[in-house]
């Protein structure tokens, strides 16, 4: 976070309530391997002026990832937690619980998953240049609107039907993006709304103006996320990873009596070796309870977990037992049992030939399908300690 003295003092709040219908706890809802919650933290924390960073919310585990990411979090009552309260309701309360005043108020939304921290800085500096009173952002939109009139007709919204100029002959409009709105706090107080006094735009990239509102626009942004460059470097304290799918091909063979043998990759064992060797802790967790896993768990000189059913409960306890960062630790997965695990690491990783809904919840992908080299490839992203 970068103070600067020279600045009237920002305070920057995030609402973020429990209650989502569209998509359940969606503040916690992950992208590219961090929660909305935490990107927003994030992009608040480093943007030049932000004095504070506070989380309004009315959930355990939304206050628990708040503090996590590095925010203050003041708990909202029941009567502005609810579907038909404001987020202007949850602004003025917060800023009445906190121990100072602060000249500017910075609203982040969390359903803005690719803020600029450098357009909330231009913002706040602005406000604070006393340049104008409310500064928000937008994105330049060239559309035709349109609405329907109450018979279900098709009516034209700021343009003439008929005259269809070309886009560069057009009008500018903008369209509001709902990442951000930076405000000074006494107008805000007096007027009770984000809107007030001198109103101006923060013109900000197509690419960090989406929002999400739905599973579709969530399925979006993760897409988006992942097409974003695979890191060189994986710079964990711990690896975790499935059996099935993952260290094999998710295929087995069984014999005439009833034996069942699986597939493995010669390579894999050589990369998990070195993480060993360097004192990297490594465990393999599997739904299926088999003599095959415990064999190769042997064999690798890693720890095993079998016959789990919830495996994040066991991922979380061995992370505490262990004193690690779960934001430092890897799953590697390849099926939806494994999105429950993805949810409590920082680094969920999907091999090649995972579920389609793996493959949009990991942060990252590897090129190599599960028993085809998929645990040696994460093994060389990982420096020695």
């Amino acid at each position: 976070m970068t103070v600067q003295n020279e600045l009237p003092r920002t305070v920057a709040i995030i609402p973020a309530r429990g209650g989502s219908k569209g998509i359940p706890l969606k503040n916690l809802q992950k992208v590219a391997g961090k929660t909305l919650l935490a990107r927003a933290v994030e992009a608040a924390s480093e943007a030049t002026g932000v004095d504070l960073v506070v989380v309004s919310t009315d959930h355990d585990g939304i206050a628990a990832e708040a503090e996590r990411a590095g925010a203050t979090v003041v708990r909202r009552p029941d009567e502005i937690s609810g579907d038909f309260a404001s987020s202007e309701d949850a602004l003025l309360y917060t800023l009445e619980q906190l121990p100072e005043q602060y000249a500017i108020t910075a609203f982040l939304q969390c359903t803005s998953p690719f803020i600029d921290p450098q357009s909330i800085g231009n913002a706040i500096e602005r406000v604070a240049a006393d340049a104008a009173d409310v500064v928000f952002s937008a994105v330049e939109d060239h559309s035709f609107l349109w609405t329907l009139d109450d018979e279900g007709h098709a009516q034209a919204v700021g343009h003439d039907a008929a005259f269809r100029p070309r886009r560069q002959d057009r009008k500018i409009h903008y369209n509001e993006t709902g990442a951000f709105y930076i405000m000074r706090t006494s107008g805000l107080q007096e007027h009770r709304h984000r809107f007030f006094g001198r109103i101006e735009i923060e013109e900000v990239p197509l690419e960090q103006a989406r929002e999400i509102d739905t599973m579709a626009d969530l399925t979006l942004v993760r897409a988006v996320a992942a097409a974003g460059g695979q890191p060189t470097v994986l710079d964990v304290d711990a690896l975790v990873t499935d059996f099935d799918g993952v260290h094999t091909d998710d295929a087995g063979y069984v014999n005439e009596h009833g034996d069942e043998m699986v597939r493995v990759h010669r390579g894999d064992g050589m990369g998990v070796s070195r993480l060993v060797r360097s004192g990297l802790p490594f465990l393999i967790l599997s739904k299926e309870r088999n003599p095959v896993v415990t064999r190769r768990a042997e064999k690798l000189r890693v720890e095993v977990a079998q016959g789990i059913d919830n495996k994040a409960d066991v991922l979380l306890e061995w992370m505490r037992e262990k004193d690690l960062d779960p934001s430092r630790v890897a799953y590697v997965g390849n099926d939806i049992n494994d999105l429950e695990a993805f949810s409590v690491v920082g680094w969920p990783i999907a091999v090649a030939d995972a579920h389609p809904q793996v493959l949009l919840a990991a942060r990252l992908v590897l090129s190599q399908r599960g028993g085809h080299g998929a645990v040696r490839e994460v093994c060389d992203l990982i420096p020695d300690n």
